[in-house]
C-alpha cells in the first residue's frame, strides 16, 4: 500500500492548516468563556440569545473588544456596545 501521500507537502499543508484552525477556534472558546465568568462574576444577567451570541462567535478581534469591556460590564449590552 502506498502511504507516500501522508508524508507529502500538501498533506503537510493540510495537517498545519487544520492545527492552526484549531488552535484558533481554541483560542475563541477560552476568551468566550472569560467574557462569561467576568459577567457572572459581576452578577450580570446573560440570555440565552447573548450567550450563544458570544461562544458561537470565531472573530478574535471582537472577542478581544467584549473581553475588555466585559469587566466593567453593567449589561451584556455593555459588551455588545459599538465604540
Amino acid at each position: 500500500m502506498d502511504l507516500s501521500f501522508y508524508k507529502s507537502a500538501i498533506s503537510e499543508e493540510i495537517r498545519d492548516e487544520g492545527r492552526s484552525e484549531g488552535r484558533a477556534e481554541g483560542r475563541a472558546e477560552g476568551i468566550a468563556q472569560g467574557i462569561l465568568l467576568f459577567l457572572a462574576r459581576a452578577g450580570v444577567d446573560v440570555p440565552d440569545e447573548a450567550r450563544e451570541r458570544i461562544t458561537t462567535c470565531g472573530d478574535l478581534e471582537t472577542l478581544n473588544r467584549w473581553l475588555l469591556r466585559a469587566p466593567t460590564a453593567q449589561s451584556v449590552e455593555d459588551v455588545f456596545a459599538e465604540e
